[in-house]
């Protein structure tokens, strides 16, 4: 999942939420006072919920339609592209407008400008007036998406060059994505209990 799906999954908790886009930034342990204790439980569930979408029969398949040496990158590929599904299909899940959404917890992430780490920073900086999160809703943004991504890798790599793959499943990889996201809700509303009870 990449991060609409993370901010999404967190529930109407604007720290959860915090937390929830956070997780692709902070690394190492938590508890050290850096945030509030609910961001970093959301930080916690984004953490737990990376490492159960990876078990996840609907990943599995979309990584199996990769050949090698693009199938090493399709995870970072499909979290885009969930993005893009989850955008282009938001009024399914959700009553609130995806606009409406994404504007109102940039305001909740801009209430921890000074202590954010410096990319989560530059997001903040970035996203609400180029409507970051918004813009997955575009199949025509998706290029120039993960060319960006594929670029800022140790090794860039053209990951746009996964598009015409998925442009040829992608009936397919929509419903799979909509079996898979209702679970993901589960997953994480009883994960934020769990972590919220210890």
């Amino acid at each position: 999942m990449n991060y609409l799906a993370h901010i999404a999954l967190a529930g109407d908790n604007p720290q959860h939420q915090v937390g929830g886009l956070l997780g692709d930034f902070v690394r190492g342990p938590l508890g050290r006072g850096q945030f509030p204790a609910a961001v970093e439980v959301g930080i916690q569930a984004h953490r737990k919920l990376d490492r159960h979408v990876d078990q996840q029969p609907e990943l599995r398949l979309f990584l199996q339609r990769f050949k090698s040496p693009m199938r090493r990158y399709a995870g970072i590929v499909a979290d885009v592209f969930y993005d893009h599904l989850l955008a282009r299909d938001w009024h399914l899940y959700y009553q609130q407008p995806l606009d409406e959404f994404c504007q109102t917890f940039y305001c909740h992430l801009g209430v921890y400008n000074n202590g954010l780490p410096p990319r989560a920073q530059f997001f903040l900086e970035r996203a609400p007036s180029i409507g970051w999160l918004e813009s997955y809703a575009q199949a025509e943004h998706l290029p120039i998406i993960l060319q960006r991504i594929g670029e800022r890798l140790r090794r860039p790599v053209a990951l746009q060059e996964a598009l015409p793959i998925i442009e040829a499943h992608r009936d397919a990889i929509g419903q799979e994505f909509h079996q898979l996201y209702p679970r993901l809700q589960t997953f994480v509303s009883t994960t934020l209990q769990e972590i919220e009870l210890h």
